[in-house]
């Protein structure tokens, strides 16, 4: 079953059982999913675009909680992490630095990087290896101080 049935699924359970923040938040995952797919260039997404969207769909809540929290509306605050749990049940667990620096020195003894100037190509590869296991940035960072060193 791909993430997107799972979510049709999900979100006919959400309507019979009258959920209507789970609902909210499927929902948008939904309009996201079909954002992408009526953009023009493809008709269909694949899992790795699915999680693509809701990677993007994280860090927006997170930050959407962190403005509310700043102007003190914890109402939007509490709809919002709700939202956000839903969402992330639908990205497998991140991994730790630890486990994706063993990833980016693995890419990097394949792809034969020795400078930061093969950051591009270890990037490539290991956000292709690590996709929606764990932030771009933090790949970013792990890649930048091991070509460093």
């Amino acid at each position: 079953m791909t993430i997107e049935e799972q979510i049709n699924e999900d979100m006919k359970a959400a309507m019979k059982e009258k959920d209507q923040v789970r609902l909210a938040a499927v929902r948008a995952i939904k309009a996201q999913i079909l954002l992408a797919k009526t953009s023009g260039k493809t008709d269909s997404v694949t899992d790795a675009d699915v999680l693509s969207i809701l990677q993007k769909m994280t860090k927006q809540r997170q930050e959407s909680i962190d403005i509310y929290s700043q102007q003190g509306r914890q109402d939007l605050v509490d709809e919002e992490t709700k939202q956000l749990s839903f969402i992330k049940a639908y990205l497998p667990a991140q991994m730790s630095e630890a486990e994706v620096e063993a990833v980016v020195k693995q890419v990097i003894a394949q792809t034969g990087a020795s400078s930061i100037k093969d950051m591009g190509k270890v990037m490539k590869a290991a956000n292709a290896q690590l996709a929606g296991k764990a932030e771009s940035k933090t790949v970013a960072d792990i890649v930048k101080k091991c070509l460093n060193s």
